[in-house]
């Protein structure tokens, strides 16, 4: 007499279905619907945009079965910013550094238009961005007195300070595109 096997069936408990011999997991094809589903929800799947985002000109998008986002700043893909209300202001600390014959300083200034502003200061490298205007700077002035180029916003290079500007630019590789979402969440928030 020969046995045969018994089909394998849906790990789920309470399911009864049987699973393909293949199936690189024991779901049936109902459950693995179910998690493609919760998957492309929740997770979503990088792609490219069909056009540059309104709003920040990106091109990488993530899909969800409601539409896609930009993967830059998360604006969703189609939706027109309103152009009568014209650009939302987002007040910025900035940190910019300078190595010359004068020594090795940060700046520590505030801007509400960054590029336009960085764009007319001498500087090496823009180390970071922290969300603030100028009480904010104020405080940052304070806590590094000690080392500030008596009437500037140029503060000497200290360990202190280089602690301070890792924490703001901590996880963000380039500040210009956390300053590009800061701009799609306050346009967001205003549409």
């Amino acid at each position: 007499m020969v046995r045969s096997e018994s089909p394998a069936r849906c790990c789920v408990p309470g399911c009864v279905r049987v699973i393909a011999p293949d199936a690189p997991v024991p779901l049936c094809t109902g459950h693995v619907a179910l998690v493609g589903e919760f998957a492309a929800e929740h997770v979503g799947v990088e792609d490219v945009l069909p056009g540059p985002c309104l709003v920040c000109g990106g091109r990488i998008g993530v899909r969800f079965p409601s539409g896609s986002v930009c993967a830059v700043c998360e604006w969703r893909f189609g939706d027109v910013p309103d152009g009568e209300l014209g650009a939302p202001r987002v007040d910025v600390v900035y940190y910019l550094r300078m190595r010359d014959d004068t020594g090795d300083r940060i700046k520590i200034g505030t801007t509400a238009n960054p590029r336009q502003r960085l764009g007319r200061i001498a500087h090496q490298d823009l180390l970071g961005f922290e969300r603030g205007d100028r009480a904010l700077e104020r405080q940052r002035h304070a806590e590094f007195a000690g080392t500030r180029y008596p009437g500037t916003e140029w503060f000497r290079v200290t360990p202190e300070l280089l602690a301070h500007v890792a924490v703001v630019a901590a996880g963000v590789p380039d500040p210009w595109a956390l300053h590009t979402r800061w701009m799609s969440e306050a346009l967001a928030l205003r549409s």
